[in-house]
């Protein structure tokens, strides 16, 4: 069971705090968004894997697309309606990825 939800963060606090902890993270259409290439589809599977288990972790679970060998993530706290501290918390853990879990 999930905490209590964040307040949704300004664009301008979402921009700070990407650029502060050096997030690999763009804000787009009010969602923090990444795109990672990896080696071919099974890079592309391996990461997601790797995703999903800090994702559980946290109780928090961004949106994930793949496409054969690009995995695009979208972090927003749906309950929120926005970016949220905990979005930006997953983003940080996730970044924590060692290059290997993409497959190149």
């Amino acid at each position: 069971m999930c905490c209590a939800v964040s307040a949704v963060l300004t664009d301008e606090q979402v921009d700070r705090a990407v650029a502060e902890r050096g997030l690999r993270w763009r804000r787009s259409a009010g969602a923090l968004e990444k795109v990672v290439r990896c080696h071919r589809f099974t890079g592309a599977l391996g990461y997601v894997n790797a995703v999903a288990v800090i994702a559980e972790e946290a109780d928090h679970h961004p949106d994930i697309a793949i496409s054969w060998d690009t995995v695009t993530l979208r972090l927003v706290t749906h309950a929120a309606g926005g970016i949220t501290a905990s979005d930006l918390d997953l983003a940080g853990a996730i970044d924590g990825l060692d290059d290997d879990a993409a497959g190149g």
